[in-house]
């Protein structure tokens, strides 16, 4: 059941359809944060029965043994699962469960199963994230229509949210590094389990998150960051490109595309790369708009924060994480290796998307459950046109600390319609991500987007 929020009034209803803005909170409420807040809005105490625990700083060094480049070592190595939900009780479970993940349940009977793991808050980033978002809370204004932001830069823009679209730009704008380069691909997952692995290297430029960023400086260069694609393998797809410049103010200037063909050997502008657009290479089972489980303009839908409630989701995923495995034990029939996996109780923020009238989408309707510790979306619903359930993404956690962020080192998209799914960040086999690159703007541009295209 979804409890009301007391800190906040955040049970009233929005709609953005004016240049009416309610993000800033008071001084009063700001100076919650790192007292019984946590420094990004959570609630820093347990909860009642004592299954979640008081946030206390998360994990703030590495363990023992780790180095920098390494893929990242379990930190609790002991623990083992306190119980697993099958298909024979997950309705004792009903409450802490979302419909999508109800339906994996009642899809795969026989194999799928949750782990259910003690509970750690391990979710932690750095101290100039906390003095930002501070700094955020009483600035920080949504755009017109809540399409951009403005007052806002490095930290969590809305740490105490009034609205579901404020919640939704916490998860676009998470920490995540200044800069990362990762290796790495997805999978389509066939019914009958057969796939093949497509290559990726990605580059991201988050230049929201750059040290000494200014709100007036965001909004004046109005980028909040540069990603690049590149396929590296199979042979037939390997040296397409892909170029995305992500704007503050997405009324002002779209976001920018470009894609590089390498039959063509031409750089084109690829204004459709948005929304329900087809996802790269994805066999249709996601859309461009479900990478990093949302991404791009809210403007296409109604945002609604619905208040909070305890979920069981994917967290200190390393066990999925390890470079020990390999990418034929993770992928199944039907859904990823459960004995891979590890869910813990968590407090989310519950926000429904609901599709406007005047704008088509193949998701008339999106419920997203986004961990209060770190702002990333954990599992999304998503519901087709006739209002029945079509897919169920869930991003498999984890406290990358060697940089301090929460973010997910896996995304599983499931298609129950066609029983197939896609896993999206295989990177056991590859090398690990590097947060110490620091790619500069000109690596972003459509010149050296042909110069790095290969036949």
């Amino acid at each position: 059941m979804i409890k009301k929020i007391g800190l906040i009034a955040a049970s009233i209803a929005i709609v953005f359809s004016s240049t009416t803005s309610l993000a800033k909170v008071s001084d009063a409420e700001a100076a919650k944060l790192g007292n019984e807040l946590t420094p990004l809005g959570g609630e820093k105490m347990g909860n009642a029965d004592g299954s979640i625990p008081a946030w206390s700083g998360g994990i703030t060094a590495a363990p023992a043994g780790f180095s920098q480049g390494d893929f990242h070592i379990d930190p609790f190595p002991e623990d083992k699962p306190l119980f697993t939900i099958t298909s024979s009780n997950y309705k004792e479970y009903g409450d802490q469960l979302s419909d999508g993940q109800k339906a994996l349940f009642e899809a795969y009977p026989d194999t799928f199963r949750m782990p259910v793991y003690v509970t750690r808050r391990t979710a932690s980033t750095p101290q100039e994230i906390y003095d930002a978002t501070k700094a955020n809370a009483v600035s920080a204004e949504l755009l017109d229509g809540g399409n951009g932001i403005k007052g806002a830069a490095i930290g969590i823009p809305f740490p105490i949210p009034q609205s579901g679209v404020e919640a939704i730009w916490n998860h676009t704008l998470r920490y995540r590094g200044y800069g990362v380069q990762r290796y790495g691909g997805q999978a389509a997952v066939t019914a009958g389990g057969d796939y093949n692995v497509i290559g990726f290297d990605e580059t991201l430029l988050l230049k929201y998150s750059e040290s000494g960023m200014t709100p007036e400086r965001l909004l004046e260069e109005n980028v909040l960051f540069k990603f690049k694609q590149s396929v590296t393998s199979p042979a037939r797809l390997a040296g397409t490109a892909l170029l995305v410049h992500e704007t503050v103010d997405q009324i002002k200037e779209p976001r920018q595309a470009w894609t590089y063909n390498t039959g063509q050997r031409r750089v084109r502008r690829a204004p459709n790369i948005a929304y329900d657009a087809p996802g790269t290479a994805a066999d249709g089972l996601r859309t461009t708009d479900d990478f990093d489980i949302f991404n791009g303009s809210p403007n296409r839908y109604n945002w609604e924060l619905k208040g909070k409630k305890e979920l069981f989701i994917a967290y200190n995923s390393y066990k999925l994480h390890s470079d020990k495995v390999k990418y034929e034990e993770i992928l199944q029939p039907g859904h990823i290796n459960p004995d891979l996996t590890r869910y813990e109780k968590h407090r989310v923020w519950v926000v429904e998307a609901t599709l406007k009238d005047e704008f088509r989408h193949i998701y008339q309707k999106r419920v997203f459950y986004i961990d209060e510790d770190s702002w990333q979306i954990h599992v999304a619903d998503m519901y087709d046109n006739r209002g029945e359930l079509y897919r169920v993404a869930l991003a498999y956690g984890l406290n990358y600390y060697d940089v301090r962020t929460h973010w997910s080192t896996m995304d599983v998209y499931h298609d129950l319609n066609s029983r197939r799914y896609l896993a999206l960040g295989l990177d056991n086999e590859e090398r690990m991500y590097d947060f110490t690159v620091r790619p500069s703007d000109r690596d972003f541009t459509p010149q050296a987007l042909r110069r790095e295209g290969k036949r």
